[in-house]
């Protein structure tokens, strides 16, 4: 069985659309679902064109600005360099889902497929630089929506470190599904 599958981070959003009748929330998971499956089918500009003018994203606990950017110039930088870097590879397993009519919360457990250079890049000594490592941590995401239903931005709380200990999490070839390709239809 895949450690990473792109296709969790969306199933509970689809299986909440379906269930769903008020039509603003149907379009805040919709538009969510849209942006994840364009984010991680590396579709930069589908991805970016979910976002509001003044999107803004936030990691809390972090001030960083690689991880906070602001506007869509800066956001769609921040997935470009995330697509180069091959980090999104990723799945968002989500418990807890919170929908209304302005902001919608997804909280789970967030996987990704860090290469064993990028890791190196940052400072973590990893035993293979042509291997993959597993980050995971748990998160919660907070997607607020503008009065044109556009995303506003990712507001992300992370709870731990899962950088901590990621040189031991060697994955295995088989481990990691990929995404697949966006279709904007």
């Amino acid at each position: 069985m895949a450690v990473i599958n792109p296709a969790v981070t969306w199933a509970k959003l689809e299986e909440r659309l379906a269930a769903e009748t008020d039509p603003v929330r149907r379009h805040n998971l919709q538009m969510i679902i849209t942006h994840s499956k364009a984010e991680l089918a590396g579709d930069i500009d589908a991805t970016v064109a979910t976002l509001s003018e003044d999107v803004e994203y936030h990691t809390y606990g972090s001030d960083d600005p690689t991880w906070n950017p602001k506007g869509k110039p800066q956001v769609a930088a921040y997935y470009d360099k995330m697509k180069k870097n091959d980090a999104l590879r990723l799945q968002m397993d989500c418990d807890r889902l919170v929908v209304d009519r302005h902001c919608v919360l997804t909280e789970g457990v967030l996987r990704i497929a860090y290469t064993g250079r990028m890791l190196q890049g940052i400072g973590i000594t990893v035993d293979d630089l042509d291997a993959d490592y597993l980050f995971e941590a748990r998160i919660a995401t907070l997607w607020p929506f503008d009065d044109k239903g556009l995303i506003l931005g990712e507001h992300n709380y992370m709870g731990g470190d899962g950088f901590a200990g990621i040189a031991s999490r060697k994955l295995r070839p088989g481990d990691i599904l990929t995404a697949p390709p966006y279709n904007r239809e």
